[in-house]
């Protein structure tokens, strides 16, 4: 470390020397084995970085995740999924140290911005690779020391690799004195789907049952929404007599009082979680079992997402209906995954519908075979996209893991 850097760090640090108890240790406990300690920046990459770690997960599957967020942050807010989610601590030069010092982490990922010298400067002091992407020049500096020079190139300089979204960015970066060849520019983290292979000779099987049928998909069915998507049937019906409706309930305790109470409605329903079959005459196959999703959704050139026709209800994750080709339909309260319900509406892969008969007119118009499959292909190009890049970034992570092993 040069001269000037140690005296600016060293300034640095006694003004954001902070006390003890502000390290705030959390309760749960490092696990054992190598650990990828990613800090998300900002809640809406959230759902994009969970998406990276599951598919590096799937390339090096003894790597355990810790995910932070910045300090402020209410975590409430946030998805609370497979990987464990903390603040990262206050920007204090004890606090860093004692984060640092209880996770071990082997490997750094900042995503974004909100950038914290302390933890980053220690990082680096600890021999802990760190790689920035979709990086800002925005630096979250502890009060008091906003006039030390130059701690926004130190802290960039302990980034191994920084990758920059937009040519402009990356400049900038460069011009502040942080080596060219660190410095690259891609593309943001893309959230995209793995889903679960299925059984070709059930799929075979199933669409044989059909003999041809037209067929859509109502997942994730709140019992608000019932009278909704079956008038939406009843409605589509008319203009396709022989179409059959695979109405998935969000809640398995409903499956068997709404069987009757399609039997009430005079519409020919089957029980497909006993009975396992599907009749000529079945205008409704009722399910709850979500792992059968994945059935349904490559049978379905349609799906309606539901738990989203109703204030308060949030939507569920579209992306595995996207990555299976069926063409998206959603309700207007989809708030929990609301980002990439709005890439899909822009892309033209998804339409949003407010009432059933709105509901019933749509499924007629996308079970034409052509619109269908433009909007699976809009779709699948959303989906696929960030491929390449998360591919790259997963070699970087690893090489920089294997390079730490042998050291």
């Amino acid at each position: 470390m040069s001269k000037p850097r140690s005296l600016s760090l060293a300034a640095y640090r006694v003004l954001s020397w902070g006390v003890p108890g502000s390290a705030n240790q959390p309760k749960i406990a490092r696990p054992e084995g190598e650990l990828f300690w990613v800090h998300i920046n900002a809640q809406d990459r959230q759902r994009a970085v969970v998406d990276f770690c599951r598919r590096l997960q799937q390339a090096r599957p003894t790597l355990n995740v810790l995910l932070t967020a910045p300090p402020d942050s209410d975590l409430q807010r946030w998805e609370q999924g497979d990987y464990p989610l903390i603040h990262l601590p206050q920007e204090q030069s004890v606090a860093a140290r004692a984060f640092l010092e209880y996770w071990q982490p082997d490997i750094g990922l900042w995503v974004g911005g909100g950038l914290m010298p302390n933890v980053i400067t220690r990082a680096e002091e600890h021999n802990i690779p760190l790689i920035l992407i979709e990086a800002q020049i925005d630096i979250n500096v502890a009060r008091g020391a906003k006039w030390l020079p130059d701690i926004t190139r130190f802290t960039l300089d302990c980034f191994r690799s920084i990758l920059a979204t937009t040519s402009l960015t990356a400049r900038a970066i460069r011009r502040l004195g942080i080596a060219s060849s660190k410095v690259t520019e891609a593309p943001p983290l893309q959230i995209s789907a793995n889903p679960n292979p299925w059984p070709e000779d059930e799929l075979i099987e199933t669409n044989h049952a059909l003999a041809g049928r037209p067929v859509w998909l109502a997942a994730y069915v709140m019992d608000k929404e019932f009278i909704s998507v079956l008038s939406a049937h009843r409605q589509a019906m008319r203009m396709l007599p022989r179409l059959t409706l695979v109405l998935h309930v969000a809640d398995s305790a409903e499956a068997g009082p709404l069987h009757r109470r399609l039997e009430s409605m005079d519409l020919r329903c089957t029980n497909w979680d006993i009975v396992g079959q599907v009749e000529d005459t079945t205008q409704v196959i009722l399910t709850s079992e979500p792992e059968d999703l994945g059935l349904w959704l490559r049978v379905s050139p349609a799906t309606f997402m539901g738990s989203s026709l109703e204030r308060g209800a949030g939507g569920h994750d579209p992306l595995v209906a996207v990555a299976l080709g069926s063409a998206l339909i959603h309700g207007p309260f989809v708030h929990r995954h609301q980002q990439i319900y709005d890439q899909l509406d822009r892309a033209g892969a998804a339409r949003s519908v407010r009432t059933a008969t709105e509901l019933g007119d749509t499924v007629v118009e996308l079970l034409s075979p052509d619109r269908a499959a433009d909007m699976a292909l809009a779709g699948w190009e959303i989906v696929s996209e960030g491929a390449p890049q998360a591919d790259q970034l997963i070699d970087m992570v690893q090489d920089c893991l294997d390079r730490r092993s042998t050291d």
